[in-house]
């Protein structure tokens, strides 16, 4: 705890400095700026630090959340945008971000979204729509990350496509088992 004393101790000194400032026994500097009598960043800094150091002696810092606990998902590689990632994570946000992220994203995605469609010319559509979107990407010059997705060619991603569907309609789906009893569960 701190006591009053200390408090208006450093209110007192400030008073006292300002008495004598005032009464000319100390220096002024050269050049008084347009805002004289107005806190200089040096003495905003002290009375800041001063009350910190304050609110830490009340304990008024003590039971925080994550306190003690270092913060989650800190690296050791500097990334500016590391706020912008964890938001777009924790939230569950897409369609954000510049394209060449976008595209990396759908592109790690595709045969999962591919696998979901019905028919092949929804697979040739979906292809060719997104073969124009990376070469798209390509052509701009907005900045951001480079676009190193690769295209798709649409035939392929067919073939592909009907061979996943056979495979998965040839292998049997697989039997659950009847969750084990404990023995202390008895």
């Amino acid at each position: 705890m701190v006591d009053d004393h200390e408090a208006t101790d450093a209110r007192l000194e400030a008073a006292r400095y300002l008495v004598r400032r005032d009464l000319g026994d100390e220096p002024e500097p050269d050049a008084a700026p347009s805002n004289a009598g107005a806190p200089t960043a040096h003495e905003r800094a002290l009375y800041v630090e001063t009350v910190i150091q304050q609110a830490i002696r009340r304990g008024e810092f003590d039971d925080l959340p994550g306190a003690g606990k270092p913060i989650e998902g800190l690296g050791t590689s500097h990334d500016p945008d590391w706020w912008i990632r964890r938001k777009i994570q924790t939230e569950q946000l897409s369609g954000l971000g510049p394209p060449a992220l976008r595209l990396r994203v759908e592109h790690a995605a595709f045969e999962a979204h591919v696998d979901a469609m019905t028919r092949a010319e929804d697979v040739r559509a979906y292809t060719e729509d997104f073969t124009r979107r990376v070469i798209e990407a390509r052509r701009q010059l907005e900045g951001g990350p480079p676009v190193v997705t690769p295209t798709r060619d649409p035939e392929a991603e067919i073939a592909a496509w009907r061979e996943r569907r056979a495979a998965a309609a040839s292998t049997p789906p697989p039997v659950e088992q009847p969750p084990r009893r404990r023995w202390w569960r008895r």
